[in-house]
């Protein structure tokens, strides 16, 4: 039996990570290559920013059977897992809710600065859901969550958003309430599906010709259909994170009996069959991130799919992960180091930092935005060493 740990899947979420926090500081730079960029809403292509995130989504549903093999390990039931999945949905959500919040945030109508709101955000969720020691004071502990709390409760009273001022409201899920939603429904129809690789494939099927149907505009929006988050209604996040548990069941099929190559040749395969699928669909709705088609979710997990055969060949069949070891903070900690650029954009305004030009444009910009990246994985290192370190 495999460990309820790869090392080839942390490694993989850690580059995908850096590559987020690379491509969001993007704005930063001017005169860089477009295909760098998002593609804009309605155009039909894609950049390196529109697979960054799919990736991400893919990432967590290759994790979603190993941790409830651990889960299960541990003695928990199905319905300890369930709650486990409806908590770690809330808390995303929560996230996701107060940073969109904080993009709209009318900062004299707040009385709050929005680089403040967002640190003050963060330092919340970090004493929420910090893993505190074992043997630590409990009543510290609930102190810190207890404040945490509140924090947020005041962020969102004070809060007015616009021109209008409105008031806190879940405008948009965010990235993170995006990332709840998709890990939701996958946990839950992983669950369920109790290891069966059929019920598996058909919960990919589904939401897959779910989103096809959606584009279509086959899916009402209306009636009893309301009650159903957008994020799942449209099918392509859930089936892109459906794909991940899917290819993680394909993944420890081949393990167990230690065919290495034919793992390698399958995935292969898989990828030429998504790819094939994106291109059949693209003439319909077109490739296209910010309209989440059906072309986007087949590419976008055929690229993560031969991402993660290339990581584990070179980590856990040729045994280098060593190579790796200087980025794994951002590949076992992902949430803080998600974090971190918000408290570095902070610092750098208040502190009243001006970056000469030669930093902010073309080939070295793009490396300030690199080392940037590898900076806050760093800090991250640093900061789990001293006790601080996030898991929902």
């Amino acid at each position: 039996m495999i460990s309820t740990r790869v090392a080839s899947i942390d490694i993989l979420r850690a580059i995908t990570m850096i590559l987020m926090i690379f491509v969001n500081d993007l704005w930063s730079l001017t005169n860089i290559p477009q295909w760098l960029e998002h593609v804009e809403r309605g155009e039909d292509g894609i950049g390196l920013a529109d697979t960054i995130f799919p990736a991400f989504l893919f990432i967590v549903g290759l994790s979603i059977p190993f941790s409830i093999d651990s889960r299960q390990a541990k003695g928990d039931t199905n319905w300890q897992l369930i709650q486990h999945v409806l908590i770690r949905i809330v808390a995303l959500l929560v996230m996701g809710v107060f940073f969109v919040n904080g993009e709209a945030i009318n900062e004299i109508a707040s009385g709050i600065p929005r680089l403040l709101y967002n640190t003050l955000c963060c330092i919340s969720f970090i004493l929420i859901w910090n893993v505190y020691p074992k043997t630590g004071n409990k009543n510290w502990i609930l102190i810190g969550k207890g404040i945490g709390i509140l924090i947020l409760v005041a962020l969102a009273f004070i809060y007015r958003g616009g021109e209008s001022g409105s008031y806190f409201s879940p405008r948009w899920w965010g990235i993170l309430g995006l990332i709840g939603w998709a890990y939701g429904a996958s946990g839950l129809v992983t669950i369920f599906a109790n290891k069966n690789l059929l019920a598996i494939l058909s919960g990919w099927i589904f939401f897959s010709l779910l989103s096809i149907a959606s584009h279509a505009g086959l899916v009402p929006h209306g009636g009893v259909f309301s009650f159903i988050p957008n994020p799942i209604l449209s099918g392509t996040l859930v089936a892109l994170t459906l794909g991940g548990v899917l290819t993680s069941f394909i993944f420890k099929y081949y393990l167990n009996r230690n065919e290495y190559k034919r793992l390698i040749v399958v995935f292969a395969s898989i990828s030429i069959l998504l790819i094939g699928l994106s291109i059949v669909t693209r003439p319909y709705w077109g490739l296209s991130k910010l309209g989440a088609t059906p072309a986007w979710l087949f590419l976008c997990s055929a690229f993560t799919i031969l991402a993660f055969a290339i990581i584990y060949w070179i980590t856990d069949v040729k045994g280098k992960a060593n190579w790796f070891d200087a980025i794994k903070p951002a590949g076992t900690d992902t949430l803080l180091c998600y974090l971190i650029p918000y408290f570095s954009y902070a610092l750098v305004s208040l502190s009243g930092i001006r970056w000469p030009e030669i930093m902010l444009t073309g080939p070295s910009g793009l490396i300030k935005s690199f080392l940037f990246a590898l900076l806050c994985v760093w800090i991250t290192g640093r900061l789990n060493k001293v006790g601080v370190k996030l898991k929902l």
